[in-house]
């Protein structure tokens, strides 16, 4: 099958990847671009996990007032350049990450700064409710474990379901904008504020 130049054009406009990549994930996919966006996504997933050992010290620190001046966010997001941290793309993603803090209500980046003994007592309560509802001893572990990686959506920003486009989250989002810029990104860390709140 002849790939066209204007199949090319339309994929890099959709995925920001190179002529080459897009030309050989439409030769790939038999010039389904769907199929095609996929595969670039993939693949830009694989690069981007290579690309998460490099230093980032680069990057924005993005405030947010949500509408009705009642939640504020301030987030740092890190880049490896400077290059990088003052296009729009980036402002964008930053500014899309604050809101996410704002809108969503995390209280952690990511997982592994949830405490242990936040994660327990969850655990704790979850295998209680399994117990109360009659459920098999031998079942409850794998349930309470689907339970905590739900809650691990609630409270952890990068496992969050986007708001803008709920069918990927907000590490894909991340993960994206890195294949997109070739560098890594970073969510360093963020703070939430609710008017009346501690």
């Amino acid at each position: 099958m002849t790939i066209t130049a204007d199949q090319v054009k339309q994929l890099r406009e959709l995925t920001g990847a190179g002529m080459m990549e897009c030309k050989k994930a439409l030769s790939e996919s038999g010039g389904d671009v769907e199929k095609a966006i996929d595969a670039l996504r993939k693949a830009g997933i694989a690069k981007a996990e290579k690309r998460s050992e490099r230093a980032v010290s680069e990057g924005l620190v993005e405030a947010y007032i949500h509408p009705g001046n009642r939640v504020g966010v301030l987030i740092e997001v890190n880049c490896e350049t400077d290059f990088v941290a003052r296009t729009p793309e980036f402002a964008a993603l930053v500014r899309d990450l604050a809101m996410q803090a704002a809108a969503a209500g995390a209280d952690y980046v990511r997982r592994d700064e949830v405490p242990a003994a936040r994660i327990e007592r969850e655990r704790e309560i979850y295998a209680a409710q399994l117990v109360q509802q009659g459920k098999p001893a031998a079942m409850i572990d794998k349930i309470v474990t689907g339970k905590l990686d739900r809650f691990y959506s609630e409270v952890c920003l990068l496992e969050q379901p986007f708001i803008k486009d709920d069918k990927q989250t907000v590490q894909g989002l991340v993960q994206a904008a890195s294949a997109k810029t070739g560098e890594n990104i970073v969510v360093r860390r963020f703070a939430r504020f609710r008017l009346g709140q501690e």
